[in-house]
């Protein structure tokens, strides 16, 4: 991923880039740590576009040095954190473009050669992201209950010598009666989810410029034991329908009785890379 610049391993450094814009002010940028101590951040200018960069120890951004980083949890969240710090510091000063994680050039001339190349893309990405942001939705419905169980029906009993079938039969059917309205009630709350999900989603995409929906958390991710995600999706929509969003938000969720959790506004990171 990274060679050495001129000097000696212990000084080399490569180039990191967290972003690209249209305009920076510098000042944006003072005090941010970036990924590397004792490296400013700072804006590198191809064309008519700024790239937000940091030079970092080459030998510390080595690709084998990433993956033994980025396998460790706490190592991930402090460089996204870090990462997403400096590309909201940028997003203030006008539409960035967030580059993912991890992008790194042999030196400067490298990185500027690299985004030159690719700098159609980049401003139509601007283009397209000025004066949006990202919001997330995540949806919830109260899980399926369980009902009662539906136990085994006894089998046949004979106090008296004689045939207990008729007895018997009862249960039986009494039985497969509770089971088939277990699988009723377990297909009617998940054929109500799906047309939740869909309905809030069709009414949010009328008011976004772009929509990507994403695949719901199971309790195993969110750590939810009564409510089930059935949305879990994302916006692109313009600064000046951000109040119809959220109008349209408690609207729905006074509709639906769904949990709606509304996030946002973010940089547009799932939007960059559709241009």
């Amino acid at each position: 991923m990274t060679t050495e610049r001129p000097g000696t391993p212990e000084t080399a450094t490569a180039t990191y880039v967290f972003a690209v814009c249209r305009q920076l002010d510098p000042a944006a940028l003072t005090g941010l740590a970036g990924l590397a101590d004792g490296f400013p951040v700072r804006g590198l200018r191809f064309g008519a576009l700024t790239a937000v960069v940091q030079h970092v120890p080459a030998a510390g951004f080595t690709e084998d040095a990433w993956q033994q980083r980025l396998s460790d949890r706490e190592e991930l969240e402090h460089c996204a954190r870090a990462h997403h710090d400096v590309v909201t510091a940028a997003a203030a000063c006008g539409p960035t473009a967030p580059l993912a994680l991890a992008t790194l050039y042999r030196g400067d001339e490298r990185a500027r050669q690299a985004l030159e190349a690719d700098a159609d893309r980049f401003a139509a990405v601007l283009a397209r992201i000025e004066g949006h942001a990202e919001w997330g939705v995540k949806v919830y419905l109260p899980a399926a209950a369980p009902g009662p169980a539906a136990t085994a029906p006894p089998g046949p009993h004979r106090s008296d010598g004689g045939a207990a079938g008729g007895a018997a039969g009862g249960a039986g059917r009494a039985y497969l009666e509770r089971k088939r309205g277990l699988h009723r009630a377990r297909e009617q709350h998940h054929d109500r989810a799906l047309r939740t999900a869909e309905d809030i989603d069709t009414a949010l995409s009328r008011l976004a410029t772009a929509t990507r929906r994403l695949r719901p958390h199971g309790p195993e991710l969110t750590g939810e034991k009564h409510r089930l995600q059935i949305l879990n999706a994302t916006y692109l929509v313009s600064s000046v329908r951000v109040r119809r969003l959220l109008e349209a938000v408690a609207g729905l969720r006074h509709r639906t009785g769904a949990d709606v959790e509304v996030s946002g506004p973010w940089v547009p990171y799932s939007f960059v890379g559709e241009v």
